[in-house]
């Protein structure tokens, strides 16, 4: 079973897919791909503004509800209250392809670490010294080394990874994210994402039967 999760590190319902991310990597037979899309990275990328950082903050709200993740006050003051700054995610998704660059098996470990530091320490991922700082905390030396001064096969990997990604929205209709396909190469199906934030055993059966 191979599992391509279409999603961006500053989705905020990409953060509360987390839990259930986790789970579908551990599960038996199960091949998990991160596929970023730079979806607000780029030309997705936009100011804070006090009525973007109140949208954000209310719909964060209900995400918390829904799963249970945490969002909390610093990353209300210090992220969202930050009006004026970027909400930007391509630092933080440059950060990730250097890690699957370098550990590829722990790429999913440092999405977490950089959701995390987003939502509930309230540091922004949106700087590249504070992607670097949070790698370099969570034992991603060598990424967080290669981002603060990001070199050539980087920068093409960061790119590739991107378009590829974008490709599959396009090919198989995700409008947003996060997005899940399920299968290899041309026998690939899109599965109902809303399936990431109900029962567990109820994704496990519908993956199984796709």
């Amino acid at each position: 079973m191979r599992i391509t999760y279409l999603f961006d590190p500053l989705c905020g319902w990409c953060y509360g897919a987390g839990p259930t991310l986790e789970k579908l990597s551990r599960l038996d037979g199960a091949t998990l791909d991160l596929a970023p899309t730079g979806l607000f990275a780029g030309e997705g990328s936009r100011p804070i503004d006090q009525r973007f950082a109140d949208y954000a903050w209310q719909n964060d709200q209900r995400i918390a509800q829904l799963t249970g993740q945490i969002f909390s006050d610093l990353y209300r003051e210090r992220v969202l209250g930050a009006v004026g700054s970027r909400f930007d995610s391509g630092p933080a998704t440059l950060g990730l392809v250097a890690v699957g660059l370098s550990e590829p098996a722990r790429e999913l470990d440092a999405l977490k670490s950089l959701q995390n530091a987003r939502y509930r320490d309230g540091r922004d991922n949106s700087d590249l010294g504070t992607v670097a700082e949070t790698l370099t905390a969570a034992g991603f030396v060598e990424a967080a080394r290669r981002v603060q001064v990001p070199d050539e096969p980087l920068l093409a990997a960061y790119q590739s990874r991107i378009a590829a990604a974008r490709a599959d929205m396009a090919r198989f209709g995700v409008q947003g994210v996060p997005g899940i396909l399920l299968g290899s190469g041309d026998r690939r199906r899109k599965i109902d994402s809303s399936l990431l934030y109900g029962d567990f055993d109820l994704l496990v059966a519908e993956l199984r039967l796709a």
